[in-house]
């Protein structure tokens, strides 16, 4: 009963809301448990005519099967996504999701690098090593740009406009954006490409690559998590890290310097500020002293 609208879904995932085929999939499976429910408890119900109280006690049915509450939260975020393509559709008249509540997550944010730390993990490189003047312009790249992992491994050469101080970077759902790019990054990407990229040979396919591996190849996202596991060892820097931690650096270190939440949520390519709230954790002296400077009771 439910695959011509779960087909129509997919298609609105992909035409309409231009998803990722991770994204996209993960949606489905979320509505595939909705409907394992009906099934299993004998009420196979139109999409019309599944209710709040059906969708509690699918909620009940799912924290029974032991899962953990991220997963319940993500399965109740890819059903309030249905129900939205439902409304759009007029294939529901009333959206049964609004008040169906999903488990509070605590929020857990990474540890942040302060610029020093920042300038001593990336002077840990060994410049003596082969694949160092690339590793150099990653992480140079990844801190300037606030680069998400999977955008710095597949930056292209021909997304570059270093004259300009840009980069055009392909982010979650094919979103393109401009992001700006240090004299730094600058540098060693210019260094990395012309004195070490121009002596490989690309694999097929690999050609507008620009950081690739010592088979012409370009890096996965585990290589960048160790790149980086290796030289925090080498600096000595025991907080925990991972290639994420230079894009939440990145946010932390702008808003901390007063930029605005709106530039900060364009350059890291979030659809909603509230994600980019979540990336900038500020500490208390720095919401004092913001406190100190603008508010007239504190003044």
């Amino acid at each position: 009963m439910w695959q011509a609208y779960k087909k129509g879904f997919k298609a609105y995932l992909q035409l309409e809301r231009s998803l990722s085929d991770n994204s996209v999939e993960a949606y489905l499976r979320d509505i595939e448990k909705l409907t394992e429910y009906l099934l299993a408890t004998g009420n196979q119900k139109a999409p019309s005519d599944v209710t709040l109280k059906d969708l509690q006690q699918f909620v009940q049915w799912v924290n029974e099967l032991g899962m953990t509450p991220s997963s319940q939260a993500r399965i109740i975020s890819g059903i309030r996504g249905f129900y939205k393509y439902c409304l759009i559709e007029n294939i529901t008249a009333i959206d049964p999701t609004p008040l169906l509540e999903a488990p509070k997550l605590k929020r857990s944010l990474p540890d942040v690098l302060s610029f020093e730390e920042i300038e001593q993990l990336i002077g840990a490189l060994d410049m003596s090593k082969p694949d160092s003047a690339r590793n150099k312009a990653i992480l140079e790249t990844m801190y300037s740009c606030g680069l998400r992992v999977s955008e710095v491994i597949n930056l292209k050469i021909s997304c570059l406009y270093l004259d300009v101080g840009f980069i055009r970077v392909i982010g979650k759902g094919d979103k393109e954006r401009l992001v700006p790019i240090g004299s730094d990054a600058i540098k060693y990407i210019k260094l990395y490409k012309d004195n070490v990229r121009v002596h490989q040979q690309p694999q097929k396919g690999q050609d507008d690559i620009l950081f690739l591996n010592r088979f012409g190849k370009s890096l996965s996202r585990v290589m960048i998590f160790y790149i980086i596991k290796d030289l925090a060892l080498a600096a000595q820097i025991t907080k925990n890290i991972s290639p994420h931690t230079f894009r939440h650096s990145f946010a932390t270190h702008l808003v901390e310097g007063g930029a605005d939440l709106r530039a900060v949520q364009e350059m890291l390519g979030h659809e909603s500020i509230t994600t980019t709230e979540i990336y900038t954790h500020l500490d208390r002296d720095y919401l004092r002293a913001t406190l100190h400077q603008f508010h007239p009771a504190f003044q």
